[in-house]
């Protein structure tokens, strides 16, 4: 009777094994976490990917993406500093970073994380911009400005588990009402640098000039300082030479004679019969008439 007792019991027991074998094991995909629970509570976070073992009936499993979800902000309008209106526009990107927190505060619903998400974002957005002037929303817009809603976002929401990687905005627009008005402000402080810059260029232009113009003359000057002194220099050396070589009054006679057979072929030139006058009583005209020059 033990013998068919524990037949039947080991048998009831193949049979239980083999129906809860299929349920003994899950699989952990690459973008998920599996949280592991027993009778209700969790027991443990797997984040590997693979095939696990679990308890069937004691052990249950809930998953958990761990990919990057994308989310786009309702637009909502702000305050700068100086009371102007604006109109922020942007979206974020998000994930789960600790499953626990993210099962025990929001029950793993991603519907709930983005309330929470759009709350804290929209707070960061009212306290950063609120914090700065108009002008300074619109200089800092882009990486400085969405930075630092990312930054202010994250403090509210690290309870959760989620985590927001980034922040970007669409766009950062003023209410239609005024915003002709506030272009015309800008456009006209621009235009006033604009003014101011090229004021400043052409003071500079004038006095790189004036500098240039007092070089130049400057340098004119001692040029032609420097020739005339030169030619002076030149008409002196000239001169000694010329005395040196005609110092006897033989030399002078001839260098006579040289001048006067030059004065006579300048006068030659030219095309046409030539009549020449002189004095017989001249240099050239005893030379011409076969007399010495005496």
């Amino acid at each position: 009777m033990k013998n068919f007792v524990m037949r039947g019991t080991l048998f009831f027991i193949g049979i239980v094994f083999v129906l809860t074998l299929p349920f003994s094991f899950y699989v952990v995909g690459p973008n998920e976490y599996a949280a592991l629970f027993e009778f209700g509570k969790i027991v443990s976070i797997i984040d590997t990917p693979g095939i696990k073992y679990r308890l069937p009936v004691v052990n249950t499993v809930q998953y958990i993406s761990k990919k990057l979800h994308l989310y786009d902000i309702p637009r909502s309008g702000v305050i700068t500093k100086d009371k102007k209106s604006m109109i922020a526009d942007n979206y974020v990107t998000w994930r789960v970073i600790d499953p626990v927190k993210y099962i025990q505060t929001l029950n793993a619903v991603e519907a709930r994380a983005r309330e929470r998400i759009e709350a804290a974002v929209y707070n960061a957005i009212k306290n950063v911009i609120s914090s700065m002037t108009q002008d300074e929303v619109i200089e800092a817009r882009g990486g400085k400005l969405s930075t630092k809603i990312a930054e202010d976002s994250n403090s509210d929401i690290g309870m959760y588990g989620i985590a927001i990687v980034q922040t970007e905005m669409k766009a950062l627009d003023l209410p239609d009402d005024n915003k002709s008005a506030v272009y015309e402000r800008m456009i006209s402080e621009r235009q006033n640098i604009a003014a101011s810059y090229t004021a400043e260029g052409n003071s500079e232009a004038q006095k790189i000039r004036n500098k240039t113009d007092r070089q130049t003359a400057v340098k004119s000057a001692e040029a032609k300082q420097k020739a005339e002194i030169l030619i002076a220099e030149g008409e002196a050396e000239y001169m000694k030479i010329l005395q040196s070589a005609y110092d006897t009054p033989e030399k002078a006679e001839f260098y006579n004679f040289l001048r006067s057979l030059d004065a006579l072929k300048k006068s030659l030139k030219g095309s046409g019969e030539k009549i020449i006058i002189l004095d017989k009583n001249s240099t050239l005209g005893k030379i011409l008439n076969g007399q010495n020059g005496d």
